[in-house]
């Protein structure tokens, strides 16, 4: 089959995220990265062209120069997709120029920096017809996509009780550093990151993971967030309580100052049989416990997974498969989407589970900014 062109904002020379992702588009085999605009310097995006040998004419000054040359070109030779991996301010900007032009979309998270922005995307979407994919990459994992699975065939039973966390470090010697470190740092920054740090970057993350594994939607939250530094000026650290209705409730943790953790993001689902237990850091792993069982483990790439984790996994059983190959499920659900393929409901994160992001992430801000009180998503 012939592959999809795509083009990619952002990700130039030295960008991890931008190397991810175009990991993933070569390992799900579909796409060809066929131009972008890679820096917002032209020369550095040139020079990044040569280095992954594409051809400098499709390397552009500008967004709206992409828009403008690929639509000029034959229908067969234009990028049909486009993967947005910039900072979060220009997200919303770039995306809704794309979306209008008729380009289907592959975007980081958190999508825009406000909820009208988000639903703005969620109408161009739904008016063009477009595929939009928002690379919430965890729920790429063939475990996680199991659990997904096993929670919908209801070996749990009642669900009782969600824990989410996510928390890393790095932050941390950022803030405590004396120099001038903490000002080049755009995460920190209100006009390029956002309401929120924390929250905004890998909370939502959390968040995302309980609504994609559970099918349950958050109705309210109470957070309590920590700038930890009076020179910061947004959180890097809090709990958000959750309420999905009377009887269920559950807690996002996160934090980007906890000394010494990497990427430690997990998620725990409590039922009235049974409860199912999964860490991104042993992403291989997922856990079965039960007051009247021994504990069971899943692994991927064997025959007793459900049908969606079993097509998920991309290397034989005993293999580890990481983040570039979960990243990859999401680009392939893209894919079959874009071509209009048959695809599974949680082949890719769609544009309305942006829409709940944002929700979250500026619930959680209002009510710790509120005094810690509930606020409805």
């Amino acid at each position: 089959m012939e592959k999809i062109k795509f083009g990619m904002i952002g990700g130039g020379i030295g960008a991890f995220i931008g190397d991810a992702h175009r990991r993933a588009s070569r390992i799900c085999n579909d796409y060809e990265l066929a131009g972008g605009v890679f820096d917002v310097d032209y020369e550095k995006s040139k020079e990044f062209a040569k280095k992954e040998g594409i051809d400098l004419n499709r390397v552009y000054k500008s967004v709206d120069d992409l828009i403008k040359a690929e639509l000029a070109l034959p229908e067969k030779e234009r990028m049909k997709a486009v993967s947005i991996v910039t900072p979060n301010a220009l997200h919303y900007p770039f995306a809704k120029k794309l979306l209008e032009k008729g380009f289907n979309l592959i975007c980081e998270k958190p999508m825009t920096l406000t909820v009208k922005e988000a639903q703005d995307l969620e109408k161009l979407v739904e008016k063009n017809k477009l595929t939009f994919a928002l690379t919430h990459t965890y729920t790429g994992y063939p475990m996680v996509r199991q659990m997904r699975d096993l929670i919908a065939k209801g070996i749990l039973g009642t669900i009782q009780r969600i824990d989410a966390q996510y928390y890393q470090g790095w932050i941390n010697s950022i803030i405590y550093d004396t120099g001038s470190r903490i000002t080049g740092v755009w995460r920190l920054e209100p006009e390029h990151a956002g309401v929120s740090s924390c929250m905004g970057d890998i909370g939502v993350h959390a968040f995302n993971l309980i609504e994609y594994t559970t099918g349950l939607e958050v109705k309210e939250v109470l957070a309590d967030l920590n700038n930890v530094k009076d020179n910061v000026k947004l959180d890097l650290d809090g709990s958000v309580l959750l309420r999905f209705n009377k009887k269920l409730k559950g807690i996002v943790r996160s934090s980007q100052v906890a000394a010494g953790e990497e990427n430690n993001l997990s998620i725990a689902v409590y039922g009235s049989k049974a409860s199912l237990k999964w860490q991104q850091e042993e992403p291989n792993f997922l856990y079965l416990l039960s007051d009247s069982e021994p504990t069971k483990i899943y692994k991927p790439a064997n025959g007793y997974n459900e049908k969606f984790a079993e097509e998920s996994h991309t290397m034989p059983a005993g293999h580890p498969e990481g983040i570039y190959e979960a990243l990859a499920n999401i680009y392939k659900g893209a894919a079959k989407s874009i071509r209009k393929q048959k695809f599974k409901a949680g082949e890719f994160p769609t544009v309305h589970d942006g829409v709940r992001g944002m929700k979250f992430i500026h619930a959680a801000v209002n009510s710790n900014a509120k005094g810690n009180v509930w606020e409805k998503l």
